[in-house]
């Protein structure tokens, strides 16, 4: 199984964060490989300056290219809220999984729309870097649901 986390996120000279995304990569081996993304570029901070839909626009852009394979997950607050069981179920059973975290300005609808599944983790407002290692930590959380290993007990 082949697990992507795509990010709209500047890659960040702080690496504070660097040791748990890799402790969550290295821990979910067994069950999938887990690959981080992180995409920014000229034209996304371009059009972050103009407009919100500007944004969107270049961030449905930079992730179009991930969608041709496998089932597509956008991270979305203001769509369904799932818990780590329901989460699991939408790993089951898959070779290629992306997750898409989107910018500071979120999804286009039609983004959203081309996805499989848009979720909620909830209500609250994370930071890029924290929202990363929440869904990394859901994501082996899923897999041992799925692989009835102890942990998510």
């Amino acid at each position: 199984m082949k697990i992507n986390l795509i990010i709209i996120d500047k890659k960040s000279k702080d690496k504070r964060y660097t040791p748990l995304v890799e402790h969550y990569q290295k821990i979910a081996k067994p069950f999938a490989k887990v690959e981080v993304i992180e995409l920014f570029d000229k034209e996304i901070a371009k059009a972050q300056d103009i407009s919100p839909a500007l944004a969107q626009r270049a961030y449905t852009k930079a992730l179009e290219k991930y969608m041709h394979t496998g089932i597509n997950i956008a991270l979305d607050p203001a769509s369904k809220e799932v818990d780590s069981h329901g989460f699991a179920k939408l790993l089951k059973d898959s070779t290629t999984i992306n997750l898409y975290i989107g910018g500071a300005y979120g999804f286009e609808r039609d983004f959203l729309a081309k996805c499989n599944y848009a979720i909620s983790f909830g209500k609250i407002t994370l930071s890029h870097k924290l929202v990363k290692l929440v869904l990394l930590e859901q994501i082996f959380r899923g897999l041992t649901i799925n692989h009835n290993h102890p942990y998510h007990k």
